[in-house]
């Protein structure tokens, strides 16, 4: 049975698709695949259908990863019973889901950062009004958090990750 994951942001395409590439990349390498599912959403429907932003793309694929693919699309109610781990990006965003999903799936619903060794339950700062290097300081947290996730998700699922 897989672990299925949801990353989520205010617009879906910054900070959620670039943790949902992060994070394939990060299962692709851990020979997971088959284990992990992984997806992004927005709280807001500003960008449904939208690809990433082209400054995120840019970023991410410096990295190593493509998100071309990804779209744009808003939580459903259905993703608080379908994911085993909804992260978010900030507070605020926090907040929103928690007053939204069944109190039986509060639980399910952390910050991102709470997995990151170096910026523990910090913000992921949204990039879209700022240049090129709010991206990559984006990313910096978001490579740190999938790879403290990932080690929980396998170490719960008697894998080894790398």
């Amino acid at each position: 049975m897989a672990v299925r994951v949801l990353f989520v942001c205010m617009g879906n395409i910054c900070r959620s698709p670039m943790a949902e590439g992060m994070f394939r990349k990060a299962v692709r390498e851990a020979g997971l695949e088959s284990r992990v599912e992984t997806d992004s959403a927005g709280t807001h429907a500003y960008h449904v259908g939208s690809p990433p932003d082209p400054r995120a793309q840019q970023a991410i694929r410096q990295r190593g990863e493509d998100i071309s693919d990804l779209r744009g699309r808003k939580v459903a109610d259905a993703d608080f019973e379908r994911f085993d781990y909804i992260l978010v990006m900030d507070g605020d965003n926090y907040e929103r889901l928690i007053e939204r999903a069944p109190s039986r799936h509060h639980g399910k619903i952390r910050r991102l950062l709470s997995f990151s060794r170096k910026w523990p339950n910090l913000d992921v700062m949204d990039p879209y009004y700022g240049g090129p290097q709010g991206f990559e300081e984006n990313l910096d947290m978001i490579e740190d958090a999938v790879r403290g996730l990932l080690r929980e998700i396998a170490s719960d699922s008697g894998a080894n990750a790398r």
